[in-house]
């Protein structure tokens, strides 16, 4: 270890992923990558991956997105694969993967694709510096996540060309350990010695709590458990299609999710482009949003039948949903984090310690929604309930530090 030179942290996210940098020589000095490719100056990338019917890669992060479907050309075969990372869980349903693929494939060829973005950045900024000999790679994960599960992600990222066999410059820290780390530094919490605090990061796929004490020289003690459960972002996407499952027929949506994925992607993102990152729960912002499944999903055409078929054609393909619907998809996930939360403060108290800050940090904590719940059932119990400035980023420059 003592020949490392540049310390990389990577968040493999459910949603989104991404990685920031520094050289050892100037710590604080931490880069968070900004420079996807047709996705610029964003912290992240989607984590997506296309496939062609050969389960050959043709493209991953935000040019892997599905693309508005034609309705004259001929659904494609092309098979976009997302959530994977869910895969090392031990969730009862797991996302679709198509048939005969291996999530652990999908996570190899996506931290490639990565390695080969981090590499390119490293060697450009640092010519002189040996990849597998210099740069320490720190990758976050859930906090639920086993043994097992890292020596899976050590695999990957050693069949990915990150790592060689056998190296010590892989570790791992624990996504809301990351957040915690990069919250402490931060001067203008004002956390001082002594005070405990408790970190909520809330992702696609997961949300992680852990609670912890500022102890002097910057060390950090663990007041309690670590709490975590699938409850991310991308469970409101699923409320959201269970929604539409009512309206057209759980076994259509069945069929088009088996054989033309990635039209129900592309609804799924249209949903979270036009409502669910605008969505703020306050009855002065309601609206209808109409979405017209001819057009968003038009193969579904041939997958409903009977009664569905005609209340459908009836509506003109056309579904509404109203502020009321929006707020049912988001409310069963954010019951399960507000509960979760609830929990680790119990833990706290019994254990003496009282929580001066809360802490929202995560994709999906940038939901006004989600920031507006917490602070209305939490807001007598914690004194400062904040949201750090570019939430997504806390994990991957907390990992760094």
């Amino acid at each position: 270890m003592s020949e490392i030179r540049v310390v990389v942290a990577i968040d493999f996210g459910t949603t989104y992923s991404g990685f920031a940098y520094a050289h050892r020589s100037n710590p604080n000095e931490i880069t968070a990558y900004c420079n996807w490719q047709d996705y610029n100056a964003r912290f992240k990338t989607f984590t997506v991956l296309k496939y062609d019917e050969s389960l050959k890669l043709i493209s991953w992060g935000y040019p892997a997105l599905a693309e508005k479907p034609n309705r004259r050309k001929k659904p494609s075969n092309i098979k976009p694969v997302e959530r994977f990372k869910l895969h090392l869980g031990d969730m009862e349903n797991k996302p679709y993967l198509p048939e005969g693929f291996d999530f652990k494939t999908a996570i190899t060829d996506y931290l490639r694709e990565m390695g080969i973005v981090i590499k390119e950045t490293i060697k450009t900024k640092w010519q002189k510096i040996d990849f597998f000999r210099q740069v320490l790679i720190v990758m976050t994960i859930p906090a639920e996540f086993d043994s097992q599960a890292m020596k899976i992600m050590r695999k990957c990222a050693y069949d990915a060309g990150i790592i060689n066999e056998g190296s010590e410059n892989l570790e791992f820290t624990t996504e809301p350990e990351a957040a915690a780390v990069y919250c402490m530094k931060k001067k203008e919490y004002h956390i001082g010695v002594g005070s405990s605090f408790m970190i909520v990061d809330c992702g696609g796929g997961t949300v992680d709590l852990t609670t912890r004490k500022l102890l002097e020289g910057d060390k950090l003690e663990e007041v309690t458990e670590r709490e975590g459960d699938f409850c991310g972002g991308s469970f409101v996407d699923d409320e959201f299609l269970k929604f539409i499952g009512e309206k057209v027929g759980e076994s259509a949506l069945k069929l088009v999710r088996k054989n033309h994925y990635s039209q129900l992607q592309y609804m799924v993102q249209d949903f979270c482009r036009r409502v669910k990152i605008q969505f703020t729960g306050q009855e002065s912002h309601a609206q209808t949003h109409e979405f017209d499944l001819s057009k968003l999903c038009p193969v579904l055409k041939q997958c409903v039948k009977g009664e569905k078929y005609d209340e459908m054609e009836e509506m003109e393909w056309i579904v509404e949903l109203t502020f009321d619907d929006v707020k049912l998809m988001f409310n069963p996930v954010i019951e399960r984090i507000i509960s979760l939360i609830h929990k680790q403060l119990d833990k706290s108290h019994e254990n003496g310690y009282d929580i001066c800050a809360m802490f929202l940090v995560g994709g999906f904590s940038e939901s006004k929604y989600l920031q507006a719940r917490i602070k209305k059932e939490f807001g007598d119990k914690v004194p400062n309930i904040s949201v750090p400035i570019q939430p997504v980023t806390a994990v991957v420059r907390g990992g760094k530090v």
